[in-house]
C-alpha cells in the first residue's frame, strides 16, 4: 500500500491529505494500513447496551408478532362470545355486542402498539448500526482492492522493464552479428 504514506504527522492517501478525510475513513485507512480486522460482532455490542425494559419489549413484541399469538388470541375472542352468547343466556357477562370485549382489546392495542414500535425503533437502529460496519468493511475492501491493483501494475511495470531489457540486449547481439557478417 504504497500510496499511504504515514511521514510525522503528515499522513497522505492518493495525494489527499488525511486531515481532509473523514474520521471513519481515517481509522479504517489505519486499520488497514496495519493490517488489523474490521469485522466486529455488532450484535454483541448492540445487545449489550439493551436495558431490562428493551429486553422485555423486544420479547413481548416478539410474542405479540407470532401466529400463536394470533391463534390464540382468536381462540379467546371464539370462547368469549360462545359463552356470552350461548352458555350465559340468562345472565351474560358481556352480552352481544360485546362492549367489555372490545374495551380490553381497545386496550391491549394501546398497550401492545407502543410497545411493539419500541421493539421497531431498536432494530431500526441495529440495522444503522449493521449499515455503518457494512460501510466500514466495503471501504477496508476498496482500499484492499486499490493496493492490489497497485501492487499488480508494479509487478507489471517490473515484467515490461525486464522484457525491455530482454528485448534491447537480443537487439543488441543481433547488431553484432550483422556487423560480424558483412
Amino acid at each position: 500500500m504504497s500510496k499511504v504514506k504515514f511521514e510525522a504527522g503528515a499522513v497522505r492517501w492518493f495525494g489527499r491529505p488525511l486531515d481532509r478525510l473523514r474520521p471513519v475513513e481515517r481509522r479504517i485507512l489505519e486499520q488497514a494500513h496495519a493490517r488489523q480486522p474490521i469485522a466486529a460482532d455488532s450484535n454483541a455490542a448492540f445487545e449489550a447496551q439493551l436495558s431490562l425494559g428493551d429486553r422485555l419489549s423486544d420479547k413481548i413484541a416478539i410474542i405479540g408478532g407470532s401466529w400463536g399469538f394470533i391463534l390464540a388470541f382468536l381462540a379467546f375472542l371464539v370462547v368469549w362470545a360462545v359463552a356470552n352468547t350461548l352458555l350465559l343466556t340468562t345472565n351474560p357477562f358481556d352480552p352481544y355486542p360485546f362492549i367489555f370485549l372490545n374495551l380490553i382489546l381497545s386496550m391491549l392495542a394501546a398497550i401492545q402498539a407502543p410497545i411493539i414500535m419500541m421493539s421497531q425503533n431498536r432494530a431500526a437502529a441495529r440495522d444503522r448500526l449493521d449499515a455503518g460496519h457494512d460501510y466500514q468493511v466495503n471501504l477496508k475492501a476498496e482500499i484492499e482492492i486499490l493496493a492490489l491493483h497497485e501492487k499488480v501494475d508494479a509487478l507489471r511495470s517490473a515484467e515490461l522493464a525486464a522484457l525491455a531489457a530482454t528485448l534491447a540486449a537480443i537487439s543488441e547481439r543481433l547488431e553484432r552479428m550483422e556487423r560480424g557478417l558483412s
